[in-house]
C-alpha cells in the first residue's frame, strides 16, 4: 500500500447553528479543507452522517454533496457507523488512496442535530431496538448502566467523572470553533440536572450542529498542497455486540480495545508512543472507559490519572485537548473528522493555545452507539 498524508482541513464552528442547512454545513468544511490545500478537484468524496434522513428528511447525501460542493461526476459515498460514522469515513478515503485507485480524496462528516424534533429518539436507533430500545432504555442510560458497573468493579467515583468534564472544559475554553468555551467547576457538574443516575447534565455531551473535512493524497505528492503534511500511520476497526447485556465486560469497550490493537499493531507503535489523543466522551465515563481499552491506563485507574492531570494540557498524555465531544460540541457525523483535524493541527503546531509542546505522534479514537463500533486512527508529523 501506498502511504497517505492529510493535506487540507476545514471544520465549521459547533453548535446550534440555525442559519445553515446540513448542505451549507457541508460546503463550508469542504471548501475550507479544499483552499488549505489549494487543490481544485477531488477523485472522490465520502461523507460520514448517521441521521440525515431521520434529522432533516435527507438521505442519498453522496450525490447531493458532490453537486453542492461543484463535484457533479465525482464519486461520493455516505458512510454510516453512528457515532463513528467519520472515523468510518476516513477510514474509508485512507485505503482508497493507500490502493492506489485515488490520488485526491475528501473525507468529511456533517450531521444537522438541532432541526431534528425527537434527536434521543433518532440517537436510539444506534442501540438495539429489540433488546435495549424496545424496553425503554436510552443512550443516558446505558452509559449511566456502564458508569454503574465501572464503579462497582472499580471504585469508580462521580469525583472521577466530574473531573473528566473539567478538563474538557478547561480545553475547550481555547478552542475558538467550541460550543461551549467556558470552563466548569467539579462543584458545578456534580450539582448539575440529574440526566441517567448516575450522570448529570455535565457529563454529556451536547446536541450540536457542525461539519468537518480532510483532503488525503499519497504522501510522495503532499510538497504539491502543503509544507507541513501529516502522515495516516494506521488504521484500525473493531465491532462488538450491539446490546450492552450480551458483552462479557459492560465496563470494558472490547471493540476499541481490539480496534486500538490492530491500529498500534500496524503503525508499530504502542501507547507509550502517543503524545496526544483524541477520544470520544460523549459521556464523561466514556472517556475513562476508552483510556483504559487503548491502554493509556489500567484497567480501573483512569480516573486517578485524570484527577493527577496526567491527561490534560502539560500532563503525561493530553487527551481531547480540543475540548473533546463534551465542550467543542459532537454533531455526531462530524465527530470522528473533527478529532483528526485536532490532531493534524498539534502535529503541525497550529493549535494555538491548546498546543502540546513537540508533538510527533497522535491518536483519534471515535466510537458509534455505546461502543458497538470503533475505529482508531494514528497520525505522525513528517
Amino acid at each position: 500500500m501506498r502511504d497517505v498524508a492529510i493535506v487540507g482541513v476545514g471544520m465549521t464552528p459547533f453548535g446550534e447553528l440555525w442559519e445553515s442547512s446540513l448542505r451549507d454545513l457541508f460546503v463550508d468544511a469542504a471548501s475550507l479543507a479544499l483552499r488549505d490545500a489549494g487543490a481544485d478537484h477531488l477523485d472522490a468524496i465520502y461523507v460520514g452522517n448517521m441521521a440525515g434522513g431521520q434529522l432533516v428528511g435527507q438521505e442519498h447525501l453522496g450525490p447531493l454533496m458532490a453537486d453542492q460542493l461543484g463535484m457533479r461526476g465525482v464519486p461520493s459515498t455516505r458512510v454510516e457507523s453512528a457515532c463513528a460514522s467519520g472515523g468510518a469515513a476516513l477510514r474509508a478515503a485512507f485505503f482508497e488512496v493507500a490502493s492506489g485507485a485515488s490520488d485526491l480524496v475528501l473525507a468529511s462528516g456533517v450531521e444537522k442535530m438541532n432541526d431534528g424534533a425527537d434527536v434521543t429518539g433518532v440517537l436510539a436507533t444506534a442501540a438495539d431496538q429489540e433488546a435495549e430500545v424496545y424496553h425503554g432504555i436510552t443512550f443516558p442510560g446505558l452509559y449511566a448502566m456502564i458508569a454503574r458497573a465501572h464503579m462497582a468493579a472499580h471504585g469508580t467515583t462521580l469525583e472521577d467523572l466530574a473531573a473528566v468534564s473539567v478538563k474538557n472544559h478547561r480545553h475547550g475554553a481555547l478552542n475558538p470553533k467550541a460550543q461551549f468555551k467556558q470552563e466548569v467547576t467539579a462543584e458545578q457538574v456534580m450539582a448539575s440536572s440529574m440526566v441517567a443516575d448516575p450522570l448529570r447534565l455535565l457529563h454529556c455531551s451536547p446536541v450540536s450542529d457542525g461539519a468537518a473535512a480532510v483532503l488525503l493524497c499519497p504522501l510522495d505528492r503532499a510538497a504539491e498542497f502543503c509544507d507541513k503534511p501529516v502522515k495516516i500511520r494506521a488504521s484500525g476497526m473493531a465491532t462488538s455486540a450491539m446490546a450492552l447485556a450480551d458483552r462479557h465486560d459492560p465496563a470494558f469497550l472490547d471493540a476499541v480495545h481490539l480496534a486500538g490493537n490492530r491500529a498500534f499493531d500496524m503503525g508499530k507503535v504502542g501507547p507509550r508512543d502517543i503524545d496526544v489523543a483524541e477520544v470520544h466522551d460523549c459521556f464523561a465515563i466514556a472517556e475513562l472507559c476508552v483510556l483504559e481499552a487503548l491502554c493509556f491506563t489500567e484497567r480501573g485507574l483512569a480516573g486517578e490519572a485524570t484527577r493527577a492531570g496526567e491527561t490534560t494540557l502539560g500532563g503525561r498524555i493530553p487527551i481531547n485537548t480540543s475540548g473533546g465531544l463534551k465542550s467543542k460540541g459532537h454533531p455526531v457525523g462530524a465527530t470522528g473528522v473533527a478529532q483528526v483535524i485536532e490532531i493534524v493541527e498539534q502535529l503541525r503546531g497550529e493549535a494555538g493555545a491548546r498546543q502540546v509542546k513537540d508533538a510527533v505522534v497522535g491518536l483519534t479514537q471515535n466510537m458509534g452507539g455505546s461502543g458497538a463500533s470503533a475505529v482508531v486512527h494514528i497520525f505522525e508529523r513528517v
